[in-house]
């Protein structure tokens, strides 16, 4: 295997000026961390340290939550004088009370958010981190100046593919496609069923091979959960149809599944529309880090065109972006050429392993959270933005 082109461990970066405290409020705990928690912050705290850069983190829930239970925080870290703080996709009202306790003590608050946006927190917080220019986008237009992009940085670029195969496929020796996914899929998005030469394995949130029993129990209850016989039929379609696979994802089977495939896919139903109190269809801010963590490997990749993928893909040459069924089956002819598929993977890998990797990000988020901690020291006292902002609560 060839040692990566970059995107190792950290390295040194210049001291700045003092050595800044910086804490950290998560959304799930370290020992059995979110992957956002661990993309977002975890991986980013050694390259902090290598930045002379004093990082604690100042809270971690016992389970995931979205809005916990922080009163007293701020209080503390006052006390402890904290340059900045940074929020990992938490919010509610005792997250907005220790915002405006932090501005009025002048220190220094960051939302960091990666699948949503809550518009107060934008308008509370000093900086804004989002993953993607899309969900920017979806911040109120009058907090955009301080809104920036800090992309998931790449975890694992060492693992990367020697081979890409040397046929084109057949019924009876048939190429590989590899889709990951987070969740459990009930059909093969858009595609419905391989052509006869393609075996997918799905990679996601599925009981091992071997949990029969347990794969049933799930498979019957995810039919009785369904309203319609046209998605019960679609559904035991997806179960019955050999050419494709499901396998639970694991934090290194994953890599060996994409190192031993032929070819990544990543098909997106873009019919859902919004659901609950979301303002857009969740497909619309996924953010591009499945696309990249399969680009990275060198494996040649078709997606769906969605915002988080676009600005990545440059279609036909590092990549494919496919629409409908037979666009789809078009790309999927095109790689079946060995040849092919070996040169859209390299140049796949090229396009991103420097431009996505975590020393990248690392680098993009030191910079961000020092300006405005540099800020902070020609600024008066803050306490008016407090008042002006207000909150949903009234408090």
């Amino acid at each position: 295997m060839r040692p990566p082109e970059s995107g190792g461990g950290p390295t040194a970066e210049p001291s700045l000026a003092h050595k800044p405290q910086w804490g950290f409020v998560l959304l799930s705990n370290r020992r059995n961390p979110q992957p956002s928690t661990r993309i977002a912050v975890l991986n980013m705290l050694p390259f902090l340290q290598a930045a002379g850069i004093d990082a604690h983190i100042v809270h971690e829930p016992a389970d995931s939550a979205e809005q916990p239970d922080i009163d007293g925080l701020a209080t503390r870290l006052i006390a402890q004088k904290f340059d900045a703080v940074y929020f990992q996709k938490v919010g509610g009202a005792s997250v907005y009370a220790c915002l405006r306790a932090l501005a009025d003590a002048g220190i220094r608050t960051v939302y960091g958010v990666c699948d949503h946006i809550d518009p107060h927190m934008v308008r509370l917080s000093d900086l804004t981190i989002v993953v993607t220019e899309y969900l920017k986008s979806l911040c109120p237009a009058d907090t955009r100046h301080k809104v920036h992009v800090v992309h998931d940085g790449l975890e694992h670029p060492e693992h990367v593919k020697s081979e890409w195969g040397n046929h084109a496929g057949s019924p009876t020796s048939p190429l590989r496609a590899v889709l990951v996914t987070s969740a459990s899929l009930r059909q093969l998005p858009v595609l419905m069923s391989p052509p006869e030469w393609l075996h997918v394995s799905i990679i996601g949130r599925y009981p091992p091979e071997n949990a029969w029993l347990k794969r049933f129990r799930d498979s019957r209850w995810t039919m009785r959960k369904m309203g319609h016989w046209r998605d019960r039929n679609g559904f035991l379609r997806f179960l019955a149809d050999r050419r494709i696979s499901t396998h639970p994802w694991g934090p290194e089977s994953v890599y060996d599944a994409m190192k031993g495939a032929d070819i990544g896919i990543l098909p997106i139903d873009t019919s859902a529309g919004a659901v609950g109190n979301q303002t857009v269809p969740a497909w619309q801010i996924k953010s591009e880090n499945r696309l990249t963590l399969k680009m990275a490997v060198a494996l040649p990749v078709i997606a769906t065109p969605i915002p988080a993928y676009e600005p990545v893909v440059d279609h036909g040459k590092n990549a494919f972006l496919a629409r409908s069924r037979s666009d789809w089956l078009h790309c999927l002819s095109v790689l079946r050429d060995p040849a092919a598929r070996a040169q859209i993977g390299q140049q796949a890998r090229r396009s991103v392993i420097d431009q996505y990797s975590q020393a990248a990000q690392a680098r993009r988020l030191i910079q961000l959270m020092a300006t405005v901690c540099h800020t902070a020291e020609t600024e008066p006292h803050r306490s008016e933005r407090a008042v002006t902002t207000g909150s949903p609560d009234g408090k």
